[in-house]
């Protein structure tokens, strides 16, 4: 029998969590970058990496900023890794050289392995890493367990818990 509770394995993250981890991943890149440590531009990888990017580009003051939409969950359940939508051509060279890529969270790092074979000098950041996928990450804020489950903001919705034992 399980002892552990539903929740005990998940990681709820709230918006100023992510905020100040997104924050942080910023301070860690400023001055990295190859042009004289600026970055030419920032792709979000969509949805989770869109709020992160916002932050880090407004941190990093980064005006160029696009996404790539890869479909690699359907609900909770993994699927084949697919880009949906691939950002300016224009802005990513021919190899992504000079450009941050954000997502949330690497898992299992298929995403972001499918992204790095399109821009393999792109760097690679996530606030969140779990270790199966950090080989794929160049920067990221906090490690997870593997078995975790993160819970982001955008994903949940504030509502009532009955307590574990009473009514009341």
């Amino acid at each position: 029998m399980n002892d552990r509770l539903p929740h005990e394995k998940g990681f709820h993250i709230s918006w100023d969590q992510i905020h100040r981890d997104s924050r942080a991943l910023a301070w860690r890149l400023d001055g990295q970058g190859p042009n004289d440590g600026a970055w030419s531009a920032i792709v979000a990888i969509t949805r989770g990496g869109m709020a992160p990017a916002m932050i880090i580009a407004r941190e990093l003051d980064v005006r160029v900023v696009d996404t790539i939409s890869v479909k690699s969950y359907h609900n909770q359940d993994r699927g084949e890794a697919q880009v949906l939508k691939a950002p300016d051509a224009e802005i990513m060279g021919k190899d992504g050289e000079g450009v941050l890529i954000i997502d949330d969270l690497v898992d299992s790092g298929k995403t972001l392995e499918l992204v790095r074979e399109m821009y393999p000098k792109a760097h690679f950041a996530t606030v969140y890493a779990k270790p199966k996928g950090r080989a794929q990450v160049d920067s990221f804020i906090t490690e997870v367990s593997q078995d975790t489950w993160i819970f982001f903001p955008w994903d949940m919705a504030l509502q009532y818990v009955q307590p574990y034992r009473g009514s009341d």
